[in-house]
């Protein structure tokens, strides 16, 4: 993917949108139960996606190759999931708490494939 600071940057900002209307949502009814769903879509969406992009951005010989195409996908498949499974498990559904667990480990898969691309991009031989 030629392009994945740019995929990264969009995301991040449709994630922000949507963690700020969640909260202004929450902030005009008074019930802050999916209080923990807006701070991870804020901080996993618009924070961790936007600082990707950026990494992208400024050190461009990372971004080609299959390892970025893969740190995109399963990022956002599992950031959807693991918000969804992060909603119903707010609602009282507990049965979600496994996938959820399985999900969280996919984010932090996520994080450990983009310290690879890192250290790859930029360690000095």
């Amino acid at each position: 993917m030629t392009r994945v600071s740019d995929r990264f940057l969009q995301l991040a900002v449709l994630a922000a949108l949507t963690g700020m209307g969640l909260g202004i949502g929450m902030g005009a009814t008074q019930n802050f139960q999916l209080q923990a769903v807006h701070a991870h879509i804020n901080l996993l969406g618009w924070v961790s996606m936007m600082l990707y992009g950026l990494f992208y951005k400024a050190v461009p010989r990372a971004a080609p190759g299959p390892l970025p195409a893969i740190h995109f996908g399963l990022t956002v498949i599992v950031f959807v999931l693991m918000m969804a499974l992060l909603v119903f498990e707010k609602l009282g559904i507990e049965a979600v708490a496994p996938a959820l667990a399985i999900a969280s480990i996919g984010m932090w898969l996520s994080m450990a494939l983009f310290a690879v691309i890192v250290f790859k991009a930029t360690w000095k031989a």
